[in-house]
């Protein structure tokens, strides 16, 4: 009698175990059917295609869906010798011809996005790099070794001086 009441305590645990497993793949399935969001409802909102279209303009601008800025195309600027070209904040500029120096009133210099590097005052700029000017009171002058000035590529405000 013993031997049966161990048997049937073992039917009554595998029984107990495997409607557990049913009961948790019951559920699981059930809370996978159900619909978190009617679409169109306030927590799934159904957009318009000029309304995506808006915000679209609106994070590739940088602002809001209007024309961007005169001063964001680049305009070929001619820099003499004995010259600087003075850039404003937040200007770029690309040296294409002659050997530039960068030019700044304080210890910081230019950064070089092309190299990855901070350019002080009087180091040589390589050709074909972009030059970001992060505050005003900085620019580049042309080496006064070489006969004639740059041409350079500038986006932003600057002045020659």
């Amino acid at each position: 009698m013993f031997k049966l009441s161990k048997k049937v305590t073992a039917a009554a645990a595998i029984a107990v175990v495997l409607a557990g497993i049913g009961g948790i793949s019951w559920y699981q399935s059930a809370y996978a059917d159900q619909q978190t969001a009617t679409p169109g409802s306030t927590d799934d909102p159904i957009v318009t295609k000029s309304y995506v279209d808006q915000k679209l303009a609106e994070i590739q601008g940088g602002g809001t869906a209007t024309a961007p800025a005169a001063s964001s195309k680049l305009e070929v600027v001619n820099v003499p010798i004995g010259k600087k070209l003075m850039v404003d904040a937040g200007g770029e500029v690309i040296v294409r011809n002659g050997k530039a120096l960068a030019y700044s009133t304080d210890a910081n210099g230019l950064s070089d996005v092309t190299d990855g590097i901070d350019l002080t005052s009087g180091k040589a700029i390589a050709t074909n790099h972009l030059i970001l000017f992060p505050r005003a009171g900085r620019g580049i002058e042309p080496d006064p070794k070489q006969k004639y000035g740059l041409t350079v590529l500038v986006r932003g405000n600057y002045s020659l001086q």
